[in-house]
């Protein structure tokens, strides 16, 4: 079968979805298969926190996800402590609460209008790689099985993945916490603050407004542990919601509810020649501290970038493996850190809850360690690995900036889904060279209120490159070498144009 530039996408959930946006607004033909016919009413998740709201900022679709849900800027997460949000840098110093449902329906909205294929009732069952590309067998009702050919793969397929299955990876780890009830609600008792959660020993609840009064809840009865099949009964929710918040809080009308247990797990690999895993295909994480949907999508953002330079021939060496070497730790770090959170919340001898809860109310009214806090559990905190002897900026999170002229934010002016090269003062090298010498593959900017560093951001919103170089020649030359290393050859100019 002959070679396909096309990547196939397993899974159309906010993972997937996010990716097929990104490839196709890079000029990459991408095709998503949904083994379910219809978009699904699921709202597993229901947070979607600072970092990954930075993301679709730089996708242009932040706001109109925002206008569907509640922010929450600060939030209770054991009796008497609360996670300060309201203080983080950026654009969102708070937690989004909506249905996931409107996650993926705005990551759809903006993948199609891009031009990637989406297609429902389109199950991947087998896989086969070589050299130049991979054969996935794809079943589609009632017309049976066929092979489609694409140069890469990515199995964004959920927890039981075909796609890690048939690479033949494990995915070990352990079930964190069975027989979780999920819930949108109606409440009388409306609680005081949006987001709130608490565990006694034998039960825990969270109950998280979307601010059109609805109200998710989350609860888990440890005298009452039944298989994911068993339905869930209102009864049950309100009796659980009496003995962790002291109310039932009036319980009513439910719209959804499902119950499910939770697994803390993580494939060893995220790549294996041209297949690629993300998203909960690659790492399942316990509910607590809703993590695992934002480390998908945050996966997805890394992965786009570099298939897409990849494919387009402009991709340094050894750039797609930098997707597991980023990622991986990324994902270990989430699993420790809402595997803590749900210990915590599990934990039964009254004394330990006494000292948990102390602990984290002294915890929480320490600024430095209340930041860290809330940049760990937002994603602001994530950080890349840098070369040895980079700049100490390489790997980090780039701020969004203010730009002189149009657009106005750095985040704005990584829309288009390339590098932005931004300098500190207005800087003829970095007119010509990427308006010229790299012409439709990095944007030239000038920040306001630089601290003095140039720097060249990926198109996820890290930093790729950085120097402190006030000389102009010598400034010049490093951007053309980082450029050149990042970007590709500079297409070739007339001897007589120079940079200044």
């Amino acid at each position: 079968m002959a070679p396909s530039g096309e990547v196939l996408i397993a899974g159309a959930g906010p993972t997937g979805l996010l990716l097929a946006g990104d490839l196709a607004v890079a000029g990459v033909g991408c095709t998503v298969l949904e083994r379910r016919a219809e978009r699904s009413g699921l709202t597993r998740a229901f947070a979607v926190h600072a970092r990954t709201l930075e993301a679709l900022d730089a996708r242009g679709i932040a706001d109109h996800l925002i206008a569907t849900g509640e922010r929450v800027r600060r939030f209770q997460i054991f009796s008497g402590s609360r996670l300060d949000l309201s203080r983080l840098p950026g654009r969102f110093p708070f937690v989004l609460v909506t249905p996931q449902y409107e996650t993926e329906r705005v990551l759809e909205e903006r993948a199609r209008a891009a031009g990637a294929r989406i297609e429902r009732g389109a199950e991947v069952v087998a896989l086969r790689q070589d050299a130049e590309g991979v054969d996935v067998d794809v079943r589609t009702g009632p017309g049976g099985v066929h092979t489609r050919r694409a140069a890469y793969l990515v199995g964004a397929d959920g927890v039981r993945s075909t796609v890690r299955e048939e690479l033949g990876l494990p995915f070990p780890g352990r079930s964190a916490v069975r027989s979780v009830m999920l819930a949108d609600v109606r409440v009388e008792g409306v609680p005081r603050e949006a987001l709130t959660g608490r565990g006694v020993g034998d039960a825990f609840a969270l109950l998280a407004s979307y601010g059109d009064g609805w109200y998710r809840l989350v609860a888990w009865n440890r005298r009452h542990q039944v298989p994911d099949s068993e339905p869930v009964d209102p009864a049950e929710l309100r009796e659980v919601a009496r003995r962790v918040f002291g109310a039932d809080l009036g319980v009513g009308e439910t719209r959804w509810t499902s119950r499910f247990h939770s697994d803390e797990r993580q494939a060893p690999r995220y790549r294996s020649g041209r297949v690629f895993l993300a998203g909960d295909a690659a790492h399942a994480h316990s509910p607590a501290g809703g993590l695992g949907m934002n480390t998908g999508i945050q996966d997805a953002a890394n992965l786009g970038w570099k298939l897409a330079a990849e494919l387009h021939g402009r991709a340094p060496d050894g750039l797609l493996d930098t997707y597991e070497d980023e990622r991986l730790p990324v994902g270990r770090q989430v699993l420790r850190v809402s595997g803590a959170l749900l210990r915590m919340l599990l934990l039964e001898p009254r004394p330990l809850r006494a000292v948990r809860g102390a602990a984290m109310v002294a915890a929480t009214r320490m600024p430095p360690v209340a930041r860290r806090m809330a940049g760990t559990v937002s994603g602001i905190d994530i950080a890349y690995p840098a070369p040895r002897g980079a700049h100490r900026l390489t790997g980090r999170r780039a701020p969004d900036v203010r730009l002189a002229g149009e657009p106005g934010r750095l985040y704005e002016a990584l829309r288009e889904g390339r590098f932005v090269l931004v300098a500190a003062v207005n800087d003829p090298a970095v007119t010509y060279l990427t308006f010229r010498g790299w012409a439709g593959r990095v944007r030239g900017a000038v920040a306001t209120g630089s601290t003095g560093s140039t720097v060249l951001v990926r198109p996820d919103g890290y930093i790729a490159w950085a120097t402190d170089e006030t000389a102009p020649d010598r400034r010049a030359a490093e951007i053309r070498a980082a450029l050149t290393r990042w970007c590709g050859a500079a297409a070739e100019q007339p001897s007589h144009q120079r940079w200044a």
